[in-house]
């Protein structure tokens, strides 16, 4: 059975990989991942703040006025919490790519134009193959417009390829106004890749001590649906690659971000839950599906069920609304 595909322009056997994780900090965990079949390594992010405070020694060295606020100093991880500096980071790149066989992808994590995107290029002398751009930024000022919000994104990605020569993903939230319109902004740039979508981790609240508490819950299944459209809407008016993360955890969430139109599929949550052998699980599984309904390979599957392809358009957009809100019905008691 034929599971190859392309992504970032690289030639990949399948499309599974893991994706921006922890796992990447630990060699044994990347060799077990390889061992398992991983088409590729995605490193999990560095951070715009941890390159902020090896630089500039801000935040957690901030001086005695801001002292006078010692709870806002909580509000940022300290140093010795993130699990690689920005040296260490270098470094881990080079130790993996010494280590195993398959592409490495870096991984960027901010949200302004600013002097930490030479890290871009210190990422792409370590030796990475590709790299992912994480542009987290949550809208909070009423005067800015989702133009503006866009317009920070755009000129970052238009800065981080004029510093690097390797292919380049941007990693978007679903919260943007029009996706496609912005994939396409993304696409004129000369961005490599798309993948969708990062996952906000939203705070909670404490009650009883008044205090907003950070929650991390994995994905599930069926957090895949989201991406399923949205993959399914831009396959076909893109050049970019296209890839998945968040909500795949079967062999069956693998074959249907594939049917929508993914050229790559990142899996986190299911392999930190199962352990990195469970690529490999995925991997058969979608290669038993395929035979099973006498598919000859993964490129004929993608975009099958696109909104161009789809025998039913409508379920990706308004029309099938307000049908699906009219389905349910009340259960007999």
């Amino acid at each position: 059975m034929d599971l190859s595909t392309k992504y970032l322009g690289l030639e990949l056997p399948h499309p599974l990989m893991p994706g921006a994780s922890p796992l990447v900090d630990d060699l044994d965990l990347v060799r077990r991942l390889e061992d398992a079949g991983a088409a590729a390594i995605v490193m999990h992010s560095l951070f715009e703040e941890q390159i902020e405070q090896d630089q500039l020694g801000m935040i957690h060295h901030m001086e005695a006025p801001a002292e006078s606020f010692p709870e806002a100093l909580s509000y940022f991880p300290k140093p010795d919490e993130f699990a690689l500096g920005p040296d260490r980071y270098l470094n881990q790149i080079r130790r993996i790519k010494d280590a195993v066989g398959v592409p490495v992808i870096g991984s960027l994590n901010g949200h302004t134009a600013t002097g930490w995107l030479e890290y871009a290029s210190l990422i792409e002398q370590a030796g990475a193959d590709a790299l992912e751009l994480n542009v987290y930024h949550v809208a909070t000022d009423p005067a800015e417009t989702a133009a503006q919000v866009e317009q920070r994104l755009l000129e970052i990605v238009c800065t981080v390829k004029e510093a690097v020569r390797i292919p380049v993903a941007v990693k978007l939230s679903p919260f943007f106004s029009s996706i496609p319109h912005l994939a396409r902004e993304l696409d004129k740039l000369g961005t490599d890749g798309l993948v969708l979508f990062n996952r906000f981790y939203h705070p909670d609240i404490d009650v009883e001590e008044l205090e907003v508490v950070p929650r991390l819950h994995l994905s599930g299944s069926p957090e895949l649906l989201v991406r399923l459209r949205w993959l399914a809407i831009l396959f076909g008016h893109v050049r970019m690659s296209l890839a998945v993360t968040g909500g795949v955890h079967t062999s069956l969430d693998a074959i249907k971000a594939v049917m929508a139109g993914a050229q790559a599929v990142q899996m986190v949550s299911a392999l930190l839950l199962q352990g990195p052998e469970h690529l490999r699980v995925v991997r058969e599984g979608m290669a038993a599906w395929m035979e099973e309904h006498e598919y000859e390979s993964l490129r004929q599957m993608q975009g099958s069920m696109s909104l161009e392809r789809c025998p039913n358009p409508s379920a990706f957009e308004r029309a099938n609304y307000m049908r699906v809100l009219q389905s349910w019905r009340e259960r007999e008691p």
